[in-house]
């Protein structure tokens, strides 16, 4: 054959060659779209196995030619989405597949249930609100952890006694777990017109979940609160603290294994106030300052990759006595003397089980013992009895032992939808005894056990849809009743970073221990929630808003039983409604952080001895705080401000007269102002490799020195009235802090600011 011809049959040779594959060729073509029916830009198609593939694009269409043939399989996946492999028949020529993908759940982009609650932690740090730093560094908290929760929504600013007010809820509406197992006497025992500081320290607890209503079915006997608190696991390294202040100092270490699977600490700290009160002059002529020893224990144990056992050990022991000039009396003075003991454990165990199974156990127990002596001093000093006045004088012991168990497993479902289950037990005993200005003793005790059964399901449909369902079971003995209370809530995701959810839920809780025994048959308290909330978290900025109503039920109507005042039946009734609003922005201005927060609370109740439904002493209209950090890197300082404000509270008279109780008088007090300042100074900042962690701390309370009322007090007879007010109008503290073996810089710079 000539080389010409050649050449032309290999050229016509190939090009049928060509024509037959390109013949052969399967064009696969399609539309992707997600579960709202919007196309979905981005996904990837391909043959399995095989190097054919494309992408849609915006319009979610996408279209690629295989010279693959018969059965295969398509791969359709995407960031966010459930990958998808759909099996197909590749005969022809054009083969259509269109395809609905499905989110992937995932913590980071999912919705969050967080309705009524405030919450920080390592887990969720992008719905974080206060930390343990932020706790520390907030210039009016006073390094106390209900201090700072104090400057949220939904916190009263009350002055005069320890605790958390929430919502027009009293104080022990409001219940404190640590490590899922219920805390008693969370604060300093109760000392008149003085409100007392919580026991532990905000660095044991590494996540706080603030729940202002609608609370999980996990926890129970709280009408209106649960602050729940879960203590730190293995430190990062050995390290030593030392504290040292004009009032005291304390000072730990912690030991972290060399395998790093175990490590144990404890602690010692001393304060007396003398020093201060020598200085600042207190409202109280104090004979015993107050004087505090605290001291406390702890190991933790890796009992394998997923599991952990803690135990957390406290003590405290601290006693004053003062007197206060008598408002039933001119020329003699009130006597007040305290002495409290109390010891705390705390030991609990997580671990992960095969099948997505999860335990979480613990077990609590509290001992608390306060001796009270209340009487009644002449000038010279000397002990007196006078007639009319003799219930002023007495001894009151006052000794409890409290127990709680708590068990809870958790089955892991698709995604991070979950169901929970457990039960819990509650025992307390109490016992006290009463002795009269003429020495009559009256006994009294108080046992108590609660068994709870209780159940709750996670249910995330999608990234942009979560619902959580519960039911809670209780029996309480004393009362011999049982109640049933569901809860309820649901999350929406709007749009990127923003969210819409509501709750509801019953809640129970036993009359206070404080009015038992009763004459009489008692049944459970009762509060129903219902809240609907608005968030927004997106870089490094948070805005909620929430409206929320509560119904009260069967709260406890009381009357005086010879020393005591008693309850007497639960025919109290009220109701609570309002907005809450928090802003909080770390973004605009570097290395400066603030927020804002305000509530509005409209609130009635008829309980104890009201004579009718009105607005409870501890309830502002209106409460608002400002709290700004700022970080001098020049200067290596911290520079903190907070502004508190409450709108005036009413205050009542109300005695019994005739055949019942009466108004004798009534008002508002003041608006309540209070503007605190602090500075930490930190000198390692910016030094390499630094041995030690310093701060230096300069905190004063009340800066502007502004008059405050918190209420006001009366007389036995009626006849005269007097404010309540802090026991000094400014309060300063100076101390340093520092850490040994570990640096503290980084946490400082980067959690508070």
């Amino acid at each position: 054959m000539k080389p010409g011809l050649l050449i032309k049959w290999t050229f016509f040779s190939v090009l049928l060659g060509l024509s037959a594959g390109v013949s052969a060729q399967v064009t696969i073509r399609g539309l992707v779209k997600d579960h709202r029916n919007a196309p979905v830009a981005g996904a990837s198609i391909s043959v399995k196995d095989s190097y054919d593939g494309a992408t849609s694009d915006s319009s979610g269409r996408y279209s690629f030619k295989t010279t693959e043939k018969g059965q295969q399989v398509l791969v359709l996946s995407c960031i966010g989405y459930k990958t998808i492999e759909q099996a197909v028949k590749l005969e022809g020529t054009v083969v259509t597949f269109d395809a609905v993908l499905r989110q992937e759940i995932s913590e980071l982009t999912a919705v969050v249930l967080s309705a009524g609650t405030f919450e920080a932690s390592d887990r969720k740090r992008a719905a974080a609100v206060l930390d343990p730093i932020d706790i520390v560094t907030t210039a009016s908290a006073n390094g106390d952890i209900t201090g700072a929760l104090k400057t949220l929504p939904g916190a009263q600013q009350v002055g005069e006694s320890e605790g958390l007010y929430v919502r027009g809820g009293t104080a022990a509406e409001t219940k404190t777990f640590i490590d899922g197992t219920l805390v008693n006497n969370f604060f300093f025992t109760s000392v008149p017109n003085i409100a007392q500081f919580g026991r532990f320290s905000p660095f044991i607890f590494k996540g706080t979940v603030f729940s202002t209503g609608g609370y999980s079915a996990l926890y129970g006997q709280a009408l209106s609160s649960a602050l729940i608190l879960e203590s730190i696991d293995l430190p990062e390294r050995s390290s030593a603290n030392l504290g040292i202040s004009v009032i005291g100092l304390n000072g730990g270490y912690q030991h972290l294994s060399k395998n790093k699977q175990s490590s144990f600490g404890a602690s010692y700290g001393y304060v007396n106030l003398g020093p201060a009160f020598a200085v600042i002059k207190q409202q109280q002529d104090y004979s015993t300052v107050p004087v505090h020893h605290t001291a406390d224990a702890n190991f933790r144990v890796k009992t394998s990759k997923t599991g952990m056992l803690k135990y957390y050990g406290y003590f405290s022991h601290n006693k004053m006595d003062f007197t206060v000039k008598s408002i039933d009396s001119l020329g003699y003075f009130d006597r007040f003397a305290l002495s409290n003991t109390n010891y705390f454990h705390n030991l609990s165990w997580k671990e992960y089980l095969p099948k997505r199974w999860r335990i979480y156990t613990g077990v609590s127990y509290t001992n608390n013992k306060d001796e009270i002596s209340s009487g009644m001093q002449n000038a010279a000093g000397h002990e007196v009895t006078l007639g009319g006045l003799e219930a002023k004088t007495f001894d009151l012991v006052l000794k409890g032992n409290y127990f709680n168990a708590k068990l809870v497993l958790e089955k892991k479902l698709k995604g991070l939808s979950a169901i929970r289950f457990g039960s819990e037990y509650n025992f307390s005993d109490d016992h006290s005894e009463y002795t009269a200005y003429n020495g009559d003793k009256y006994p009294g005790f108080l046992k108590e056990r609660i068994s709870s059964g209780f159940a709750e399901a996670d249910v995330y449909a999608t990234n942009d849809l979560a619902i959580k369902g519960g039911l809670r079971l209780e029996h309480s003995r004393y009362l011999g009743k049982t109640n049933f209370a569901p809860r309820f809530s649901l999350a929406y995701k709007l749009s990127k970073g923003s969210q819409a959810s509501v709750a509801y839920g019953i809640f129970y809780q036993n009359p206070e221990r404080r009015y038992l025994p009763s004459p009489n048959h008692l049944n459970f308290m009762k509060a129903t929630h219902y809240i609907l909330q608005y968030q927004k978290v997106l870089n490094q900025q948070s805005l909620r808003a929430e409206l929320f109503y509560k119904k009260y039920e069967n709260l406890v109507k009381t009357s005086m039983t010879g020393f005591t005042e008693a309850a007497v039946n639960n025919n109290g009734y009220g109701d609570a409604r309002g907005f809450e609003l928090f802003w909080r922005d770390r973004k605009s201005v570097k290395n400066f952080d603030y927020w804002i927060s305000y509530s509005y609370l409209d609130t009635k109740r008829d309980f104890l001895n009201f004579p009718a439904a009105i607005t409870p002493n501890f309830a502002a209209k209106h409460t608002a705080s400002l709290v700004t950090k700022k970080f001098v890197q020049k200067w290596k300082m911290n520079l903190n401000a907070s502004y508190n404000y409450s709108s005036g509270r009413p205050y009542y008279n109300i005695r019994y007269e005739g055949s019942a109780y009466k108004f004798t008088d009534r008002g508002t007090i003041p608006d309540y102002h209070n503007i605190s300042f602090a500075i930490n100074y930190l000198p390692f900042i910016g030094k390499k490799d630094p041995k030690s962690f310093a701060v230096y701390v300069l905190q004063v309370s009340n800066i502007f020195n502004i008059r405050q009322t918190y209420g006001y007090q009366y007389s036995y007879n009626g006849l005269r009235k007097e404010a309540i007010v802090p026991t000094s109008r400014m309060f300063v503290y100076i101390g340093a802090f520092i850490s040994f073996g570990v640096d503290r810089s980084d946490e400082v710079i980067n959690n508070s600011l």
